[in-house]
């Protein structure tokens, strides 16, 4: 073979091999086409799991309406969902606030208007009620049980609805459009509108705390150690709580807490008016001698509180949160639960008894006790409850 036949077969063999290019490691297409696959494989998986979880959250708000409040087995929050009804008795039209004197109750879970009639509402114990303002219905909440709280709306005329389950605790705002409750270790605020909770928010760093009442757009916290703190609704941690506040038991229309505070010697605790935003008390009372259950109420004007102390019969009294020293006067037998105060001429409570009894501070301030009224058609299992608000 020539030089030049030789040089002509090496680049026939070069342009050969420029012409077919050598075979890749991996191949594009077709790791393209597994690739899509598995996206497309995983979006199913996804929207099959989302439906699930979706059933799941309907099927157990409506096991809850089926069921007895205290067989809660999971949390179940209605925030901005369809509402769910059931075949539930259903609630009356509300008629006007309770005159003086006068007073709902919720007995062996139904309703008993200020006129005597009775409704059945088809739930369990309960823990307290509230009226919603302008007719709009009652909040209720039932009794501690191994599943949480539960909160029902009873909307006029219709089936009780669950808005809240599972609950740890639970606190309302006067007029029931906020709701406070802890889930775990998580704290959450959300606003009532209509049916429904909606924009909630809150912490999940809350372990041991409890939602005890609101103090205007905050909400008054009861920390793991005992002591108090005024917490405004959001992601963060929760602040230290206060330890030289024991108990609150309602709140001035000037903001100021009436509250229940160690005294010096730190055997007793005395009566105090406390700043809403530092919690440090102000003006202070220590002649009455309460009791540590956190029960009592304070009047719409604030004038008055109706609280259980532990002097004599151990009976509730009535301070006089105007005077100087907080005067306080026997007033009747001890609270057992909620108070109802009809503005500031008459405060409603069931006693220990389950007796309803009736303080009117200006015949308190005149030396006369409670008036009592035995309530028919309670059993010995039934816990009345006195229902709040009406405005």
């Amino acid at each position: 073979m020539t030089r030049d036949d030789l040089e002509g077969a090496l680049r026939e063999t070069l342009s050969r091999r420029v012409a077919a290019p050598p075979p890749l490691a991996v191949d594009p297409a077709g790791l393209a086409i597994r690739q899509a696959r598995r996206i497309r494989r995983r979006r199913t998986l996804t929207g099959i799991s989302l439906a699930v979880v979706a059933t799941s959250a309907l099927t157990a708000g409506m096991a809850q309406l089926g069921e007895h409040p205290g067989r809660v087995s999971t949390p179940v929050v209605v925030l901005g969902g369809p509402t769910v009804s059931a075949s539930w008795p259903v609630a009356p039209a509300p008629d006007s606030p309770p005159a003086d004197g006068q007073a709902e109750l919720i007995v062996g879970g139904a309703l008993l208007t200020a006129d005597g009639k009775r409704h059945d509402l088809g739930l369990g114990p309960v823990e307290r009620a509230q009226r919603l303002p302008e007719r709009g219905g009652w909040l209720v909440v039932s009794a501690r049980t191994p599943g949480g709280r539960t909160l029902w709306v009873v909307p006029p005329g219709e089936s009780p609805q669950v808005l809240l389950a599972g609950a740890e605790e639970i606190a309302l705002t006067p007029d029931g459009r906020r709701v406070g409750w802890r889930d775990g270790d998580g704290l959450f605020v959300a606003g009532l509108v209509g049916r429904q909770l909606v924009a909630a928010t809150g912490t999940p760093n809350a372990a041991g705390a409890a939602p005890v009442r609101f103090v205007g757009d905050r909400l008054l916290v009861r920390a793991r150690d005992g002591g108090h703190l005024i917490w405004q609704p959001g992601p963060g941690p929760l602040p230290a709580g206060d330890r030289g506040v024991l108990d609150v038991y309602g709140v001035l229309p000037d903001g100021r807490l009436a509250a229940r505070v160690p005294a010096d010697d730190s055997r007793r605790s005395c009566l105090a008016l406390l700043d809403p935003a530092t919690l440090e008390p102000g003006r202070t009372g220590c002649g009455p001698a309460l009791t540590g259950d956190g029960l009592g109420a304070v009047s719409a004007d604030g004038r008055w509180l109706l609280v259980n102390g532990l002097g004599g019969t151990g009976g509730a009294l009535l301070v006089d949160l105007a005077s100087p020293g907080l005067t306080a006067r026997a007033a009747g037998p001890a609270v057992s639960g909620a108070v109802a105060w009809t503005g500031s001429t008459v405060a409603t409570y069931v006693d220990r008894g389950g007796v309803l009894a009736r303080v009117r501070p200006e015949r308190t301030v005149a030396g006369e006790r409670a008036s009592s009224t035995l309530l028919s058609g309670v059993t010995a299992g039934d816990r009345p409850v006195v229902v709040t608000g009406g405005s």
